[in-house]
């Protein structure tokens, strides 16, 4: 079968093309050939720009498609149409950020994706359902997390606890969290740009419920690590200056609501399925311990000053 993926050197888009070359599919990727050019050399590798640079595709037939790098719907529009007739199924990344804003957005014509990240990729979402109908699914992910993240969205809590000590543990222990290993919604992408289903699925995880608090434990059990977890009263965070989500990963003040509660028995059925997180953790961490540089979470002299330390 052949595959083709718009984008697929970076994060998701590596699990992508590295899941379908494993399956023995031939993999063409459409990148600007700037981020880990030397990825994949079993693969075709196609140059050019999302927004108004796509000659590279032209004449090319692919069985599916897998959109990682889409987020402005007049750019989305771009390639579904281009490939209409050059592809038999469409699968656009969304996320579940869709139900964090509203459905229409206040100005059409708007492309500021920071501001507006949840309601364009809805618009995106409609595209390529209006281009490709049933030949398309349009998959919600959830927090995306593994090997080769990009953000500190997870890895912080692998590599904190991996430390040991007193751990800052922020807020209730109870919140409900949903995330996701790359390598398993990558393997699902995969199944769904070639064999289908369509339709619009939420893709997060776990299979069964999970906290915070039940979650932070169990990495720190699947670690082998001697941490202690010191939960800490999200207010007294806030007043320390601390960021949620962004410098103390996976905390919302007063919780993440439906965005951590998504349901996704729909998935599911249609054949996304979820690896140990022990797994995920220990995977996550080794890698994590090769990557150089600063990280823009809780530093641990900040975290010593809030538990009194």
């Amino acid at each position: 079968m052949k595959l083709l993926v718009l984008g697929g050197t970076k994060f998701l888009g590596r699990h992508v093309v590295a899941r379908a070359l494993a399956e023995g599919h031939d993999v063409t990727t459409f990148t600007r050939g700037t981020t880990n050019p030397e990825l994949f050399p079993e693969a075709e590798h196609l140059h050019g720009d999302r927004d108004d640079g796509l000659d590279a595709l032209r004449g090319g037939a692919w069985d599916g498609v897998v959109d990682t790098s889409g987020y402005v719907p007049r750019i989305v529009r771009q390639s579904a149409e281009l490939l209409r007739g050059a592809v038999e199924r469409y699968v656009f990344v969304s996320t579940i950020s869709v139900y964090s804003e509203p459905e229409e957005l206040a100005d059409p014509a708007t492309e500021d994706v920071a501001e507006h990240y949840g309601a364009l990729k809805r618009a995106c979402e409609r595209v390529v359902e209006e281009i490709y109908g049933d030949r398309s699914a349009r998959v919600r992910a959830g927090l995306i997390v593994g090997p080769y993240d990009p953000t500190d969205r997870f890895t912080y809590w692998p590599r904190r606890l991996a430390a040991g000590g007193d751990v800052l543990a922020p807020g209730d222990p109870g919140a409900p969290v949903q995330l996701v290993d790359a390598r398993d919604l990558a393997a699902w992408l995969v199944r769904l740009a070639l064999d289908g289903p369509g339709g619009t699925f939420d893709a997060t995880g776990p299979a069964e419920p999970l906290t915070l608090g039940g979650l932070l434990e169990a990495t720190r059990v699947a670690l082998g690590s001697s941490a202690s977890l010191v939960w800490v009263d999200e207010q007294a965070i806030l007043d320390a200056g601390v960021q949620p989500w962004t410098e103390l990963p996976l905390w919302l003040p007063g919780g993440a609501g439906e965005l951590m509660e998504r349901d996704v028995s729909a998935a599911r059925a249609a054949g996304l399925t979820f690896r140990p997180l022990a797994e995920t953790v220990r995977d996550t961490e080794v890698w994590d311990r090769g990557e150089p540089g600063t990280r823009p979470t809780l530093s641990r002299e900040k975290e010593a000053e809030i538990l009194g330390r």
